[in-house]
Formats: structure tokens, C-alpha cells, sequence
């Protein structure tokens, strides 16, 4: 008699569990939305910029934009509105131009530019050229926790990933564009080559579109290469809602051979609200690092103090 219910009993279970999965089937057949397994989410994978790129060596991947990673609960941490970065202005307009801020304080901005074009890429492939990055400049920035604005190619973002990610890193450097491939927007200007008008403006955004996933303290201020620019070249910037920075103090740092004219050049000028124009490319300026201690000093002298590009722009 036993023997007999517990045959029962297993005849029941097994009923019970084969209906249990017909009912499974026929819910997946009708609406398609059961499994019989559970879904499996699968985390966001974030572009991160490209690694590698040490200062002379081989070309690395263009970093992609990424989107925040996303985790259940969490909200993706959202990116500063590009319309309201410092030197952001209304879209469709014409850009202005700014040469210094203004001249009440002691505010000055020491900028650097990180130029990069097919022959200098080319000069390092080639071992004519060992570096357009000078660290010495950074860690010397770095070390005395002086800010600095750093105006960016993308080719020169693609050539060093990973000290633009150093530059991002850093909360007194500001980065800023200029353009991707250190082309000219005008005739004429220091044997630059030139672009047509018609692909002017997206040189420009893409540099911004490199930029952007480094992060940092972005902005949309924007320098043209040889400081050469016209009214139509602005005009073809009315999309893109920048303001256009010269600079009112003109180092002379690229192919100097020495670093005193250099040093010159700059105190010689510089005034509270002074744009200082300097670049961070090292075989093109070799000087530039020799000079810059002697420059800080003489700020110093002065009672000037370097600031971010924007601070300086609005005064403090």
C-alpha cells in the first residue's frame, strides 16, 4: 500500500511539473516577453581615450566619445552643458575676439599651444623629431601649481593621449581648441596650409569632439593657428558658439635659440589682464621650458599672478 501511494505521489510531482512548463511555453508562444531563464543585463562599455602615445612614440587610436557607465540605481553622472563652458556665446553669430582681459588686478594667463600637422607627424615617424610634448613644462607647472589654459590640435589630443588625459587631470589647467590639424584659415599666414571655407567649422568641432572625453575644465575658447584670421573666417565659426583668444603678449618661443629673447618678450609686455602666448611643443620650442622659470619670476617681481584663461577674462 505504501509502495503504491509513493508511485502516486512521483505520477503527481511530475504531472504538476509538465504542466507548470506548458504553461511556460504557451506564455513565451503568445506574447514573446518570458524566458525561461533570466534576462541577463549587460553593463554600458565606455569608450575610455586611447593609452599609449608617450612623447615620440607611435601613433595611437583616436579616443571615441563615451557615454557615462550606467548602473542599476544610479544615474549617469551628466556632462557640463557645452553652452555654458567659459567662452561659450551664442550660436550663429560672429565669435568675438578677445586680446587680454581686464587691465584692474594682477591676473595674467600663460597659454600654451600644442600644435601638431602631417609634417611634424611625418618628422617623427621618421626620427627627424623626437618630441612635440615637453613634460619639462608640465612638471614644472605641475610642481608649482601654476594654472595654465592649453590650447589643443586634435592631432596633436590623438598623438599624446595620455598627457592630455594628465592635462584633464589637473584642475588648474583649463583646455581649449586649435583646430585639428594646424591648418591655416586665411591666405598667407607663416606658410600654413590652408582649408577650404567649407570645411572650417567642422575642423573645428571635431577638435572639441576629441576633447571631450578627457573631461577636465573644458571650454570653447578657440585659437587659430599663426593667430591669422579674417571676417569670413570668423563668420564660418558662427555655428559653433566660441570665443576667439589672440593674446596681447606674443613670446616668440617657437624656433627661438635661446631663452632669454624669449623672457624678454614676455616681461617686456605683460600687463594685469595680459594674454601670453607660449607653446608646449618641444621640438619646435625648445626654449620655451628654460625661459618659463625665469618668466614666473619676473610675474612674480611684478606682482602678477598666473590664472586660468576664463578667470583672467572675467576679472577674477
Amino acid at each position: 500500500m505504501l509502495a503504491k501511494i509513493f508511485r502516486v505521489s512521483l505520477g503527481t510531482v511530475a504531472a504538476a511539473a509538465l504542466v507548470g512548463a506548458l504553461v511556460l511555453v504557451v506564455t513565451v508562444v503568445r506574447d514573446g516577453t518570458t524566458s525561461a531563464t533570466p534576462p541577463r543585463f549587460e553593463p554600458v562599455r565606455v569608450a575610455a581615450p586611447a593609452t599609449g602615445g608617450t612623447p615620440g612614440g607611435s601613433p595611437t587610436a583616436t579616443p571615441e566619445p563615451s557615454t557615462p557607465t550606467r548602473t542599476a540605481g544610479t544615474a549617469a553622472t551628466p556632462r557640463p552643458d557645452p553652452a555654458v563652458r567659459p567662452g561659450a556665446t551664442r550660436p550663429g553669430t560672429r565669435p568675438p575676439v578677445v586680446d587680454h582681459g581686464p587691465r584692474s588686478g594682477n591676473l595674467v594667463a600663460l597659454t600654451f599651444d600644442a600644435d601638431m600637422t602631417d609634417a611634424m607627424l611625418g618628422n617623427l615617424r621618421t626620427g627627424r623629431a623626437r618630441s612635440y610634448a615637453n613634460l619639462r613644462i608640465v612638471e614644472l607647472l605641475e610642481r608649482r601649481q601654476v594654472p595654465a589654459t592649453f590650447f589643443l590640435t586634435g592631432k596633436w589630443v590623438e598623438r599624446y593621449p595620455e598627457l592630455t588625459r594628465r592635462l584633464a587631470g589637473n584642475p588648474r589647467f583649463e583646455l581649449a581648441n586649435h583646430t585639428y590639424g594646424h591648418h591655416a584659415f586665411t591666405q598667407n599666414c607663416h606658410g600654413l596650409p590652408t582649408l577650404p571655407a567649407t570645411r572650417l567649422a567642422e575642423d573645428v568641432a571635431r577638435t572639441f569632439r576629441l576633447i571631450e572625453p578627457y573631461g577636465g575644465r573644458q571650454t570653447r575658447y578657440f585659437r587659430f593657428p599663426g593667430l591669422c584670421h579674417d571676417a569670413a573666417a570668423l563668420d564660418a565659426l558662427a555655428p559653433l558658439g566660441v570665443t576667439v583668444v589672440d593674446g596681447d603678449v606674443v613670446s616668440g618661443d617657437p624656433f627661438a635659440g635661446a631663452w632669454r629673447p624669449i623672457v624678454r618678450a614676455v616681461l617686456s609686455r605683460v600687463r594685469p589682464g595680459s594674454i601670453v602666448v607660449l607653446h608646449v611643443t618641444e621640438e619646435n620650442a625648445a626654449m620655451t621650458d628654460e625661459a618659463l622659470p625665469h618668466i614666473l619670476a619676473g610675474l612674480r617681481d611684478r606682482g602678477l599672478r598666473p590664472a586660468p584663461l576664463s578667470e583672467v577674462l572675467t576679472g577674477g
